[in-house]
């Protein structure tokens, strides 16, 4: 993994599970690595560019206000979410999930499919093409 690579996943982990507890953060990531993995339409060529996927992550969407937050962050804020990477590369709480909501939320890919883990207020898939 580059260093830019390690930026975008923090700051994407930052702009989607900040408020979430740890093992949340950790299955963000583990969502991020296993898209990139998969090497399907919603992967990129690189963990950065999966993150950065139009309308994959939304922390990352103009019209998004984590956008502006993850655009001010410093190195100390996002550098914290480093071991929480680590975490997700030595182990995929998710068992393979590629795919999340917010609880409350209902997206249409998700119709039918049943979810492989809930993690405080995300709700992890996986098989969805």
């Amino acid at each position: 993994m580059t260093e830019y690579d390690m930026e975008i996943l923090a700051k994407t982990i930052f702009g989607e599970a900040r408020g979430e507890p740890h093992e949340g953060q950790v299955a963000v990531a583990c969502v991020i690595l296993n898209r990139w993995k998969s090497k399907k339409w919603f992967a990129g060529p690189t963990i950065a560019a999966t993150c950065l996927k139009p309308y994959q992550f939304s922390c990352w969407n103009k019209s998004d206000p984590n956008s502006q937050k993850i655009a001010k962050l410093s190195y100390a804020q996002y550098s914290k979410y480093f071991d929480v990477i680590k975490e997700a590369e030595a182990h995929d709480v998710t068992n393979g999930a590629t795919h999340y909501h917010t609880e409350g939320i209902h997206p249409k890919w998700a119709e039918g499919i049943t979810p492989c883990k809930v993690f405080a207020h995300h709700v992890f898939y996986k098989d969805i093409d």
